[in-house]
């Protein structure tokens, strides 16, 4: 696990989109986990930049997103899928046909993510993963005790979990219950993934993830057995972890034909 930490929210997003825009110039037919959250927002702005200004070509790519409300509309203004075109996809030239959610509308849940598991697997699975994480350490909505071996599947979101959201749908009633998502294990299985913190109400559960022990109960823990995970914080994130100051040293001193923001 690599952490990357810089002073402002602008410079980790853009050091963020660096790293995403290697990968997809590097590998124009990659396959790309996207999620979504406020946190996302500065990110996929930055993607939109390089592909207007910079020619960043995302017409080969496949997108997967992490998760999605079971029974929400696509068009719903809290649906992921709006969230994903309104901050990305409609400012970018991706194939709508390559675009990939889990079908949260089916009748048999079940199929429907056996199905999101066997269409990653068909495009040869996932280049590289993108993920924020909840102040209890979820990634994905993988909610504290989630099997960290955990697949595509139903999960009913904790009551904390609800309550941060219902500020998007008006109220805590409002908010479904029930996500699908991608499991811990699917998330692992990545090549390569990138988790994207900002903000100090992510300082405690950064350090449980990066400096903590591997714990069901802090899901994101599990990314320090990945062997391609970088980890991208603000200095406000960054402030609980223990090693900051030679997280920082490390990424200063890395060689040349190790970086990826050259």
């Amino acid at each position: 696990m690599e952490v990357i930490i810089e002073n402002s929210v602008q410079d980790i997003c853009k050091l963020a989109a660096k790293f995403v825009a290697k990968q997809i110039r590097t590998k124009p037919e990659s396959v790309i986990g996207f999620a979504t959250g406020k946190t996302m927002v500065g990110l996929y702005r930055e993607l939109a930049r390089l592909h207007e200004e910079e020619a960043l070509d995302f017409s080969g790519i496949y997108s997967f997103n992490l998760d999605e409300f079971v029974a929400l509309d696509a068009d719903h203004p809290c649906s992921y899928r709006r969230f994903m075109e309104e901050h990305l996809f409609q400012h970018v030239n991706i194939d709508p046909d390559r675009i990939c959610f889990p079908d949260v509308m089916s009748s048999d849940i079940a199929a429907a993510c056996s199905d999101y598991e066997d269409r990653i697997k068909k495009v040869g699975g996932i280049d590289l993963q993108i993920l924020g994480i909840g102040v209890e350490g979820h990634i994905g909505f993988n909610e504290p005790t989630s099997s960290l071996a955990s697949r595509t599947r139903l999960k009913t979101l904790a009551q904390r979990t609800m309550h941060e959201l219902a500020r998007h749908f008006g109220s805590v009633d409002s908010v479904p219950a029930q996500v699908l998502t991608m499991g811990v294990g699917t998330i692992m299985d990545s090549s390569k993934v990138m988790l994207l913190a900002i903000g100090q109400d992510k300082a405690e559960i950064i350090r449980k993830t990066v400096e903590g022990p591997i714990t069901g109960l802090v899901p994101a823990s599990a990314l320090q057995m990945h062997q391609v995970a970088k980890v991208f914080l603000n200095d406000e994130a960054a402030q609980s972890l223990t090693l900051k100051p030679y997280y920082r040293w490390a990424y200063e001193h890395k060689p040349d034909w190790q970086r990826f923001d050259r």
